[in-house]
């Protein structure tokens, strides 16, 4: 189907062709001007002048007489030439120091590309020695390096949607409608989300993972069961944990409406702190804990069985998921921010 209302406009310009060029030879040797030259063929006039300098020779006649004189052919290959070494350049040699340096941390640390380069500009790393984000992509795509698409696991995700009917469910406490709106800012402290990553489905040990929303730190502890109980021993162990400075630390905590949290606020018992619940199914209105969840699940995939991890398994992956460089932080980690933000308040 063809439009007459189209709004892109016609390429203002082309490059002269090897008929062009043989055009070109014939009106000068016609003696016509190069206004004449560029309205018989279409250029503008600079265009047939800067042909005629890129194809004229100095020629001997028989006489041993210089003279210069246009040739086509000429013209054609020094515009060969010049094309060949259009485009950008690789900078994998001169920024190779840099480059070993962000296929270590991608391989090894599982940092994504956005992250290393942020953290080498954060911290004045390989100076007009690296490339940026969308380079460091493009030389993974082109298979530049020993780094494949698979293993940015962000990049290779895939989400289908299915749709479920839905089955009306209570809200066991305060509604996150009622939690105040200078929170959705994220501009005070101590306000954290709350969820659990399973192992096996509705089976043996979970984690209970708590996500500060300003400075994204992360704090994964290991639970028994997916069960209240269980939710409730572990807060109980945060209130010893941080003793007196709870209240704090912990200004307010939203959570789903899983059975799990249903004792949530019985459970925290301080008035200093609020509970909140969101909407049931939206789980948008936890987002930083589910994208923490994600980062998780990058080390604990589901249906591996959280019973035989250590203890130091899950400190490993709470410590990574703290000392990332986020590009939300201006390429700190969430441990600097929480740092900063928690001598404001203790």
């Amino acid at each position: 189907m063809t439009t007459s209302h189209g709004t892109t406009e016609k390429r203002c310009f082309s490059h002269l062709s090897a008929f062009d060029r043989g055009q070109i030879q014939a009106f000068r040797q016609a003696g016509k001007s190069m206004q004449a030259i560029a309205d018989a063929i279409g250029h503008h006039k600079s265009t047939i002048s800067q042909e005629l300098q890129r194809g004229t020779t100095t020629q001997r006649s028989s006489d041993l007489t210089k003279y210069q004189t246009y040739f086509p052919e000429t013209g054609q290959a020094v515009y060969e030439a010049n094309r060949a070494h259009c485009g950008a350049k690789y900078k994998l040699a001169h920024a190779a120091s840099f480059v070993h340096f962000a296929v270590a941390k991608i391989q090894s640390e599982r940092w994504s590309p956005d992250a290393v380069c942020g953290h080498a500009n954060l911290h004045q790393l390989y100076e007009g020695a690296k490339v940026c984000t969308k380079t460091l992509y493009y030389y993974i795509d082109k298979g530049l390096l020993p780094i494949k698409n698979i293993d940015l696991l962000q990049k290779v995700r895939r989400k289908t949607k299915t749709k479920r009917p839905r089955v009306n469910k209570r809200i066991y406490g305060t509604s996150i409608e009622e939690r105040p709106e200078h929170l959705e800012n994220r501009e005070e402290f101590g306000h954290w989300e709350i969820d659990t990553v399973l192992g096996q489905r509705l089976k043996g040990t979970a984690l209970l993972t708590l996500t500060e929303r300003q400075t994204r730190k992360e704090i994964i502890m290991k639970i028994g069961q997916k069960t209240s109980e269980a939710v409730n021993q572990a807060v109980q162990r945060l209130k010893t944990r941080f003793d007196d400075t709870f209240s704090s630390v912990f200004q307010s905590i939203t959570s789903d409406n899983g059975s799990e949290f249903s004792e949530l606020t019985e459970a925290v018992d301080c008035d200093q702190v609020s509970v909140y619940y969101t909407h049931p199914y939206t789980s948008s209105e936890r987002g930083t804990n589910q994208r923490h969840n994600g980062l998780i699940r990058r080390f604990i995939p589901k249906g591996k069985s959280i019973d035989d991890l250590d203890d130091s398994v899950i400190a490993y992956v709470e410590n990574w998921c703290n000392t990332l460089p986020r590009k939300i932080l201006g390429y700190q980690s969430p441990n600097d921010r929480y740092e900063q933000a928690l001598t404001s308040v203790i």
